[in-house]
């Protein structure tokens, strides 16, 4: 098993976030997921850097860690020939320590590109001719696909990695699932769902899986639940809402019904380990081997300090 720390790019600037990373291997993470977004949910959390050049920085200033997109879009705002160049580049740079986590997207960032966002069975075709290009340019070569959404003409890859990038590739439903054993190296989900891990092996899928589970640690409960309403009341809605809307107002809107105590109920919050151990076995019983520990507390030094003294060596009995 596998532990990763979450960066939260829609709560932190890019400066913060390296630190953070070196924090993070300093502190026993075998890994760091970043997500790829362009806008953050809420106007509230404030930023939203470039994920690609915050992992590259990060890549200078880590020896060990491992670092993975969560989850990059390669279909509206980036195209895949763009997403295969630069995996493969932050594969170099890191030292093959990079995952490029993929995943159909959401209107939030996609839609600023004025391409429009197209519904969820074009976007898992989408999804699937982008992955068909990006391992076509991995096999070196000049390339050049026709697909019915995306093209690629004439195009290479000059610098490849000895050992190319794990594609972990997000599911929400059997379809992904599937499309992640075909054509990904992994699967990366946000549910402890056991089903869809079953479908991932039953369509032959044998690579890592990841998993991101919420949590909110503070020194109070209290604490701990005012800060994962501020930042994450959003992601009660539901993926369904969350893969449509295109700004963070209507995330606000959205939200605006959500209580303190919704958020209380859905992630452990405050400093009891038992809570968050639970919440971790549970993907773990699911059948994730990689486990993201997304922090919805105040205090991102302190969850460090109770991850390496207190959850870590529980975790592990």
């Amino acid at each position: 098993m596998r532990y990763g720390y979450k960066l939260s790019a829609e709560g932190f600037d890019p400066k913060e976030l390296v630190r953070q990373a070196k924090l993070a291997e300093a502190s026993g993470f075998d890994f760091v997921e970043m997500s790829d977004h362009y806008h953050p949910w809420l106007d509230s959390q404030g930023h939203s850097p470039f994920a690609w050049t915050v992992l590259g920085a990060i890549a200078a200033e880590t020896d060990r860690i491992g670092l993975a997109t969560g989850v990059t879009c390669p279909t509206v705002r980036y195209h895949p020939a763009i997403i295969a160049q630069a995996a493969a580049t932050l594969a170099i740079v890191s030292d093959d320590r990079f995952t490029l986590g993929i995943g159909a997207g959401e209107r939030l960032n996609e839609h600023v590109v004025a391409r429009g966002f197209p519904a969820v069975a074009q976007r898992q075709a989408m999804l699937r001719e982008a992955l068909e290009i990006i391992r076509l340019l991995w096999e070196g070569g000049y390339r050049s696909y026709r697909g019915e959404y995306l093209d690629l003409e004439d195009a290479r890859v000059f610098d490849l990695p000895e050992r190319l990038p794990v594609i972990a590739v997000a599911a929400g439903g059997p379809d992904a699932a599937e499309l992640a054993a075909e054509l990904g190296d992994g699967l990366f989900g946000t549910e402890a769902d056991a089903e869809l891990l079953g479908a991932y092996r039953d369509a032959g899928g044998t690579g890592p899986r990841y998993g991101e589970v919420g949590l909110a640690w503070a020194v109070d409960e209290e604490q701990a639940v005012r800060a994962a309403f501020e930042s994450s009341r959003w992601s009660l809605t539901g993926w369904k809402v969350m893969s449509e809307l295109p700004n963070p107002v209507n995330f606000e809107a959205s939200a605006k019904y959500v209580r303190e105590e919704d958020v209380a109920a859905q992630m452990p919050c405050g400093p009891e380990i038992a809570k968050h151990v639970a919440a971790v076995r549970s993907y773990e019983q699911a059948g994730y081997d990689h486990v993201v520990l997304a922090n919805n507390g105040p205090d991102p030094d302190g969850f460090m300090d109770f991850f390496t003294k207190e959850l870590k060596p529980a975790l592990l009995d």
